[in-house]
């Protein structure tokens, strides 16, 4: 079957129609609350509470002894925001970094996960098998309430973004003129902090405690590298995501045993690199060709100035001159005189070179600023 037909099954399927709208719905809430996250310079905190995330769905199913999904996204959703409670406290009341405090909550609530995961998995009863897909994630285990609380969550996301899209956006550049307004700082950063938890428990049945950071950091960050506008990174990081959703679910369903999890980071990683190579913004490529640019044009600049200077020595500023006088100078590249008659500040007639009235104003007002700068 080829990719374009597995394409049109995964809308016209009913399963996997319920598992490709689930994760494009996902990535699109991924992308767009990680943007905050992003601009937050809080990359790693989809990391920490992914990860502290595990022993909520330990400790569920431990004391309900249930398996349903929701029940244990609850658990992972009230530890989740009691991890961000102590990141928060930890930051505030001590003198460790942002940084050190996620790496510290992550490692210890994600070792007491893993230790009570182990303790489970060890118990005499087969109702526990299966928990451990919350550590990569099983998108095929998606149903259509999934993905109607998926839906419902960031269609709330949307409607709490449009509501109180000016005092995030004050907040997100300049926390300390958005107090001088009069807004409630700390609710606005609470408010945020709760989406961000809670779009990354809804994704772990998907995507899985180990990868989630990664779907929400990776769409923020390729539409980062595309606009410099809050309002179009949010809407392109959403599309990006949900981007990423629909080709790594496309790509999952091609093969067998390949987990549509990481099929989807991985895509969305190929768009980030893609992003960082050929953006025209930020793009490592457009940098290159920028800096190449930049460079010609210092080299005209440079020969202008050379021929302006040995111009002036005479009368006539159009009278010609050797093409051979420029080759004593250092670093003069030839190329340039190209560009310099494209752009008629000089006239070239077999060996020989003059400068246009064009080329005369242009070199005498560089050599004038020049002037007034040295002074």
């Amino acid at each position: 079957m080829s990719l374009f037909n597995i394409f049109i099954e995964l809308f016209t399927d009913t399963t996997l129609r319920t598992i490709t709208i689930g994760t494009m719905v996902l990535g699109a809430a991924s992308g767009m609350l990680g943007s905050f996250a992003v601009l937050r310079k809080e990359s790693l905190l989809g990391d920490a509470i992914s990860h502290a995330a595990l022993p909520g769905i330990i400790l569920a199913f431990m004391f309900t002894g249930s398996k349903e999904s929701y029940i244990l996204l609850i658990g992972a959703l009230i530890v989740g925001l009691i991890g961000t409670l102590w990141i928060r406290g930890i930051i505030h009341t001590t003198q460790l970094k942002t940084d050190a405090a996620l790496g510290l909550i992550l490692s210890i609530f994600f070792g007491f996960g893993m230790l009570l995961l182990t303790y489970v998995q060890k118990l005499p009863d087969a109702n526990q098998a299966g928990l451990d897909k919350y550590l990569f994630g099983q998108a095929a285990t998606l149903v259509s309430q999934d993905v109607y609380i998926l839906g419902g969550v960031t269609m709330f996301a949307l409607l709490v973004l449009f509501l109180f899209w000016k005092e995030f956006k004050i907040m997100l550049f300049d926390a300390d003129y958005a107090k001088t307004l009069g807004f409630n700082v700390k609710f606005i950063d609470i408010l945020i902090t709760f989406f961000i938890v809670l779009t990354i428990v809804l994704g772990l049945q998907t995507v899985g405690v180990v990868l989630m950071s990664a779907l929400l950091l990776a769409p923020a960050a390729a539409a980062r590298q595309w606009t410099n506008s809050l309002s179009k990174m949010v809407a392109l990081a959403a599309f990006i995501g949900a981007l990423a959703g629909l080709i790594g679910t496309g790509i999952s369903a091609s093969e067998e045993n390949l987990s549509t999890g990481p099929v989807i980071v991985i895509v969305a990683s190929a768009l980030v690199l893609f992003s960082f190579i050929f953006s025209p913004i930020r793009g490592i490529l457009f940098q290159q060709i920028r800096l190449h640019q930049n460079r010609n044009n210092l080299e005209q600049m440079k020969t202008l100035q050379l021929m302006f200077n040995i111009a002036i020595k005479h009368k006539d500023f159009t009278h010609p001159h050797s093409i051979g006088i420029l080759n004593n100078f250092r670093g003069f590249p030839k190329s340039s005189l190209n560009k310099m008659v494209e752009n008629e500040w000089i006239q070239i007639s077999g060996n020989q070179w003059n400068l246009t009235e064009t080329g005369f104003k242009e070199a005498k007002e560089m050599f004038h600023s020049n002037t007034e700068n040295h002074e």
